[in-house]
């Protein structure tokens, strides 16, 4: 009897094209996961933030159209019944956080002595970095959410007003921040947490800014985990094109 098989040539070319095959796809299917979950996170985020504001219109009568003052070095103590600020908004409706006076003093890891950072792009167009006046993150206090998402607001945020938003204005003066009040009525959601990469999200292609949000388009391997918003009256908004694209494409 004669028995057929494949010669071992024959089984190293196939494992050789599946090997090709793999180095190909994979990076491809990891980045189109990592986006997902991304997506997600922020978009999540983005609820819990609106989320707060309508709570604490609801059972305090104000929500962030109604901040009246800064956190200052006590934001964490600070009672929605007491104090209107950004701070006791969130104290006052985020459960399981943790307060930090300083975004900057947050750990990469509870056994890091590193502390948190922002790999700033060096996109003509971001909103944050240290070129455009916003990239020092001692200059914000942050949430450290239980499912490792980080809420990060200007320190001066309601130093010159409330953060209202009058219907009827361009959405688009946001980022010009002349608005009621609005110059530090922002901040950023970081939806990795201190782990890597800590990277502003920009467009893979077209401008980076809202007045020109049609143009931006951001691809999957593209998507990072530092997303900048504004807040006005009861929401949270996205702060740059690239953010919007998030925003809309996300399930």
């Amino acid at each position: 009897m004669k028995r057929k098989g494949f010669t071992l040539a024959e089984v190293l070319i196939t494992l050789g094209i599946i090997g090709v095959v793999a180095a190909m796809t994979i990076p491809t299917l990891m980045a189109n996961i990592r986006s997902h979950q991304y997506r997600s996170k922020f978009k999540k985020a983005v609820s819990t933030i609106s989320q707060a504001a309508r709570m604490s219109q609801a059972q305090y009568d104000y929500d962030f159209s109604g901040i009246e003052q800064t956190c200052g070095n006590n934001g964490g103590t600070q009672h929605p019944e007491k104090i209107r600020s950004i701070c006791s908004i969130l104290n006052g409706t985020l459960s399981s956080s943790t307060y930090y006076n300083k975004a900057s003093d947050i750990k990469i890891s509870k056994n890091s002595a590193a502390n948190y950072a922002i790999n700033y792009t060096i996109d003509k167009d971001a909103f944050l970095g240290l070129n455009s006046g916003r990239g020092n993150l001692a200059d914000y206090h942050a949430y450290l959410l239980n499912d490792g998402t980080i809420i990060a607001f200007h320190k001066r945020l309601g130093e010159s007003n409330a953060c209202y938003f009058e219907i009827g204005y361009n959405i688009t003066t946001l980022n010009a921040g002349s608005n009621k009040g609005l110059a530090y009525c922002y901040g950023f959601i970081d939806v990795n947490g201190p782990s890597l990469p800590n990277k502003e999200i920009s467009c893979s292609t077209g401008k980076n800014n809202l007045e020109d949000k049609q143009t931006c388009i951001v691809k999957p391997k593209d998507v990072t985990d530092v997303y900048p918003i504004r807040i006005y009256n009861g929401i949270a908004v996205p702060a740059t094109a690239a953010v919007k694209y998030i925003f809309d494409t996300a399930k």
